[in-house]
């Protein structure tokens, strides 16, 4: 009777420690719904909402920074920056963001637009995002698209778990930069432009494409490629930012 009860305890403690590890969580995603990103928001606002029954946690959807502030901020362990660009945010945003990733407050998992740094639309360019991704300023990109192979370079960082050594984008837009943000950020993943189809001059050299700023308190990853629907049809990048969510929101529990 003994080792039965001690058998039923253990097995109650096993069970309260994988709850606990597998802890719910809430993401805000702010995403544009609007211009030509429209379609890939659609389709991402699908596949996030079954992942997040799926797998237990909670999302809640803005479209511009008006609500951000440091109370807003403090309901969400995730913040999700779907293709929203680092400008025309409000001034109580931008102190509030700043301090959820520079204290630790929360994760984050930025996708393509979230580098467009520079001055845009009479706005000047936010040079703590800037220091945030690397210390990059947007050059260029390629507006008719590229095919490109993607190389993963730390293949033992848990968001790169389970993903292919390389795999295919078929339609990205491919940005550079003034420079290389590799010397101030830890670099995961990067294209190979010699794969780029259609060849092209818009090029950069050295290329990441996924990477985390471990000077940050806060988890956080960015993912570059972001721009068409038919990511979401790409095995290899939906289970690269499936890691990303679970491993930025601090529950390593879910990459498998």
């Amino acid at each position: 009777m003994k080792k039965l009860l001690l058998f039923i305890c253990l097995g109650i403690f096993i069970c309260f420690n994988l709850n606990a590890q597998t802890k719910h969580f809430k993401v805000l995603a702010l995403y544009e719904n609007g211009g030509h990103h429209i379609e890939f928001s659609k389709r991402a606002k699908v596949w996030l909402d079954k992942l997040a029954t799926e797998k237990g946690f909670t999302i809640d959807y803005i479209q511009n920074t008006d609500k951000i502030d440091d109370a807003f901020l403090s309901q969400y362990q995730l913040f999700l920056q779907l293709d929203y660009v680092p400008y025309a945010w409000t001034d109580k945003a931008m102190a509030a963001f700043q301090k959820y990733i520079d204290e630790g407050k929360g994760g984050w998992v930025g996708f393509h637009h979230a580098t467009l740094l520079g001055e845009f639309d009479g706005y000047h360019e936010w040079q703590w995002f800037s220091n945030f991704m690397g210390g990059i300023t947007y050059k260029n990109y390629i507006a008719t698209f590229a095919k490109g192979k993607v190389n993963v370079e730390d293949k033992k960082h848990p968001v790169m778990k389970g993903v292919p050594a390389s795999f295919l984008i078929q339609q990205e837009e491919w940005y550079t930069y003034d420079k290389s943000p590799r010397p101030n950020v830890h670099v995961l993943a990067s294209v190979d432009e010699s794969t780029y189809d259609p060849q092209g001059d818009i090029k950069m050299g050295d290329h990441p494409v996924v990477w985390t700023n471990e000077q940050k308190k806060a988890r956080n990853v960015y993912i570059f490629m972001g721009h068409s629907p038919n990511l979401l049809d790409n095995p290899a990048w939906v289970k690269l930012v499936t890691n990303a969510i679970f491993w930025a929101a601090g529950n390593n529990t879910n990459i498998k």
